[in-house]
């Protein structure tokens, strides 16, 4: 996706190879990214061991600014809250991450 502003924050949805809940997790944040701005970096597990590893189970995994913000099944309410904690965050502290 194109890159933002150096203050917005980055999404980043992990993704498994033919995952359909990942598809329908990208559906969801590209909705969410129409009313609330944000980066959205997708990331395949299979390109690197350690995160295949890590994420195999539980793809989609997408986490806001560095923090796990939901796992499979993904329930984007949660996504949206801590997409809102993670710009006050930034507000407050003057645009840093």
């Amino acid at each position: 996706m194109a890159p933002g502003p150096a203050d917005e924050v980055e999404v980043v949805l992990y993704v498994g190879t033919d995952c359909h809940l990942c598809q329908i997790a990208r559906h969801l944040l590209l909705a969410l990214r129409r009313s609330i701005p944000f980066r959205l970096r997708e990331v395949e597990i299979g390109s690197d061991p350690d995160l295949e590893r890590r994420y195999l189970l539980e793809v989609p995994v997408i986490e806001v600014d560095g923090e796990i913000a939901a796992q499979a099944p993904v329930e984007i309410e949660t996504v949206r809250a801590a997409v809102v904690r993670a710009r006050l965050r930034r507000a407050s502290m003057g645009g840093l991450p």
